[in-house]
């Protein structure tokens, strides 16, 4: 045979056709159910990656929803306040009213029972002073005023004998 550098083509073939054997089967053994794998690990992946997307969005939603409905319910709680507070200020304005009435009745009336009271007392001491006036006259005019002195006498003696 003459080919040079002692090459047999038929040997270099027959090791081709195995290595052609040897990667279609590793392709069909291992690569093909790799990549199948692959594929369905990065699909599922991706499934869930929409999901939470999705439960993202949806979360988001939920959150705006809320944060709606909580500054709906402020400003309602707001609007609450203020009318109580009226509703209170106007109570406590009509409380203060009735109250100052009631202190004016009062006031009114203790000066009507005082007036009324300083009324008695006076009337009280005229006919106190009616009655020592008319005593004492009685006393001036009767006869025995000598009597009535001597008396007088002997009780400030006795008074006196009794401080000492």
């Amino acid at each position: 045979m003459g080919i040079p550098l002692n090459i047999d083509w038929q040997q270099i073939l027959l090791h081709v056709f195995n290595f052609v054997i040897l990667v279609g089967g590793l392709y069909f053994l291992l690569y093909n159910p790799i990549r199948k794998f692959i594929a369905k690990r990065e699909e599922h992946y991706r499934k869930l990656d929409e999901e939470a997307n999705a439960k993202l969005a949806s979360a988001q939603k939920y959150d705006a929803e809320a944060k709606a409905r909580f500054e709906s319910a402020d400003n309602e709680i707001r609007e609450k306040r203020m009318e109580a507070e009226t509703k209170l200020n106007s109570y406590i304005a009509a409380q203060m009213k009735e109250a100052d009435a009631k202190a004016e009745k009062l006031v009114a009336d203790a000066k009507k029972a005082a007036q009324e009271q300083k009324q008695e007392i006076l009337d009280s001491a005229k006919k106190d002073i009616l009655l020592l006036t008319r005593e004492a006259a009685i006393k001036i005019i009767s006869p025995d005023t000598d009597e009535a002195y001597r008396r007088f006498l002997d009780a400030a003696e006795r008074d006196e004998d009794h401080d000492e």
